[in-house]
């Protein structure tokens, strides 16, 4: 299983706040993690393996979503900071429609992501 994850400035300490709750069940399991460029660096310092690509506003985000629509990602996690501007938004809004038309779970808060993970044995392939 390959999960992506994605952060904006604001929201990249909940990330790594957010794996943390998941360090063991993400150790115990098959599951490979890639993340654009700076919220890469965030989970490594944090002790994950994860792979990193650019930054988001460098192609990260367009990255991600040329591996969703190869259907080479399960699931993908975005923590948006929905209060402010963005420069990559189209990258952004192309990364949501590729998740939606490839079937591919997306969790934009923290709330949905909780889900997902509390879950990740059973869809873990």
């Amino acid at each position: 299983m390959k999960i992506a994850l994605i952060a904006h400035d604001g929201k990249k300490a909940d990330m790594v706040h957010f794996l943390s709750g998941f360090k063991q069940k993400l150790k115990g399991a098959n599951i490979k993690l890639v993340a654009t460029g700076t919220t890469g660096l965030h989970i490594e310092r944090a002790g994950f393996e994860v792979q990193r690509l650019l930054s988001g506003p460098m192609g990260g985000d367009a990255q991600i979503a040329a591996m969703a629509a190869q259907k080479e990602l399960d699931m993908v996690v975005f923590f948006r900071d929905p209060l402010d501007k963005h420069p990559h938004e189209p990258d952004v809004q192309m990364l949501m429609r590729i998740c939606d038309v490839h079937h591919i779970p997306l969790a934009t808060n923290l709330a949905s992501a909780e889900l997902m993970f509390k879950h990740l044995n059973t869809i873990n392939k």
